[in-house]
């Protein structure tokens, strides 16, 4: 079994980002040489996410909106006791989930027709590290 690691860094310029990263996902599975296997996509970070769902506007948006529904940003949560004001991101980042793992069948993610793979910033403007382990044969 072959195993690849390779690390995405993020500093975006706002607080929240949703990023496609499907293409890094598939440029570090090409490297690896594996056809059949399994993809680890993990964010490093406890206020950042990662997830599969549509790359359509509307969608994102509708996570977004769904997401500040659960988590809003504001609230005295227990977290901002210690100095910090990113309560709402640890949370949104639970409810997003911080890893997902990818299918590789004849050396392609093996995604659904629409399926594409997110990065999800929730406390952005710093620097965040992203880990994509490619394990197969």
């Amino acid at each position: 079994m072959k195993f690849h690691t390779e690390y995405l860094y993020f500093n975006t310029k706002a607080k929240r980002e949703y990023i496609n990263i499907t293409h890094e996902v598939e440029k570090a599975l090409i490297k690896s040489g594996a056809k059949e296997g399994m993809i680890l996509v993990s964010a490093a970070h406890i206020t950042a996410g990662v997830y599969i769902n549509d790359a359509e506007d509307g969608i994102i948006q509708d996570i977004d909106d769904m997401l500040d529904r659960l988590a809003p940003k504001g609230p005295d949560y227990k977290h901002h006791w210690t100095g910090e004001d990113n309560g709402d991101a640890h949370l949104k980042n639970i409810l997003t989930g911080h890893q997902v793992l990818i299918p590789v069948t004849d050396g392609k993610l093996d995604l659904g027709p629409w399926q594409q793979v997110y990065y999800a910033e929730f406390d952005g403007q710093r620097r965040k590290k992203l880990i994509i382990k490619v394990m197969g044969e």
